[in-house]
C-alpha cells in the first residue's frame, strides 16, 4: 500500500479545535494527505477568545522537525503561529534545509483579536521566514503589520502583494476577506495575476479559515499542483468549509473541515 502524500505544519495548537495544529491536520486529511506536526506553541481557546498562549523551547521545536523530516519525510511544509522572533528565527533555519514547497500563514492575531506573534518577532519573520516561502498568504491586517500598507481596494491589494513580494516570497496570496463585497483574493508572482473570487457566506461561523486555506494549499501543492492550482483548489475548499460552518460553544463557531464528507448523526 503507498502511503499518501505527507505534509508537515509548524504552528500553535488550538485547545477548541477550530484552528492551529487541530484545523491544518483536519483539511490535511480531508484534501488526502497524511499530516504531521511541529507544536510552537499551546494555546487556551474556545469560541469566545484565547485565554492564555505559552510558546514551547526553541530545543523542542527542532527537535519536533528533525524527528519527522529525517525519518519520514516531506512533500510540503505549512508554517502558522509562530509566537516569538527566536522561533521565527529558528523555523527559517530549518525550513533552509529542507526541499519541500513551503506555505507561510504569517499569522499575527487571532479571529478575537488576541495577539498571538510578538511584536519583536515582524523583523524575524520579513527577514528569515518569507524568503523561505513558496506562497505566503497574508490577510489585510497582517499585510499592513509587515508592509505598512493599508488595503481598501482592489488597486491596493496590488501595492499590498508588490510590497510582499519585495521580501522574497516565489507567490503572495492577499486574502481581501476584510474588504465589502465577493471574497476577492489576488495571488501573483510579480509577473503573472490570478484573481480569485467567491460569494461572500452568511455565516458567522468562521473560526480558522486562514489556517485552513494555507494547509490546503499546502495539500495541494504535495500532491504535485502548481502553485495557481493549488491555491485555487484550497479557495474552493475553504469556500464550502465556510458555508457549513457550525456553531460551538457561545462565541464564533468554526469552518467545517468535513463538509465534504458524512453528515453529522450519520453512522
Amino acid at each position: 500500500m503507498q502511503a499518501p502524500p505527507r505534509v508537515l505544519t509548524v504552528a500553535g495548537s488550538d485547545s477548541g479545535g477550530g484552528a492551529g495544529i487541530q484545523a491544518d491536520l483536519k483539511t490535511m486529511l480531508a484534501l488526502g494527505t497524511h499530516g504531521m506536526s511541529v507544536i510552537t506553541a499551546v494555546t487556551a481557546q474556545n469560541s469566545l477568545g484565547v485565554q492564555g498562549a505559552w510558546e514551547l523551547p526553541v530545543e523542542a521545536v527542532t527537535a519536533q522537525y528533525r524527528s519527522v523530516v529525517d525519518d519520514i519525510g516531506v512533500q510540503a511544509v505549512k508554517t502558522g503561529m509562530l509566537a516569538t522572533a527566536a522561533l521565527a528565527r529558528t523555523v527559517a533555519a530549518l525550513l533552509a534545509t529542507t526541499d519541500a514547497p513551503v506555505v507561510v500563514d504569517p499569522v499575527g492575531v487571532s479571529k478575537h483579536g488576541d495577539p498571538l506573534l510578538a511584536a519583536d518577532a515582524l523583523d524575524a519573520v520579513r527577514a528569515g521566514l518569507l524568503p523561505a516561502a513558496t506562497v505566503v498568504t497574508p490577510n489585510l491586517p497582517e499585510v499592513e503589520q509587515l508592509t505598512g500598507v493599508r488595503v481598501g481596494s482592489e488597486d491596493d491589494m496590488r501595492r499590498a502583494a508588490d510590497a510582499m513580494l519585495a521580501f522574497g516570497p516565489r507567490w503572495v496570496l492577499v486574502k481581501g476577506g476584510h474588504l465589502d463585497g465577493p471574497a476577492t483574493d489576488l495571488l501573483t508572482d510579480g509577473a503573472a495575476e490570478h484573481w480569485l473570487r467567491a460569494p461572500r457566506h452568511d455565516n458567522r461561523h468562521t473560526h480558522g479559515t486562514g489556517c485552513t486555506l494555507a494547509s490546503a494549499v499546502a495539500a495541494r501543492l504535495a500532491h504535485g499542483d502548481d502553485v495557481p492550482t493549488a491555491v485555487a483548489a484550497a479557495k474552493e475548499y475553504v469556500t464550502a468549509a465556510i458555508a457549513a460552518g457550525f456553531p460551538l460553544g457561545a462565541g464564533i463557531g468554526p469552518v467545517h473541515h468535513g463538509h465534504a464528507g458524512a453528515a453529522f448523526g450519520s453512522r
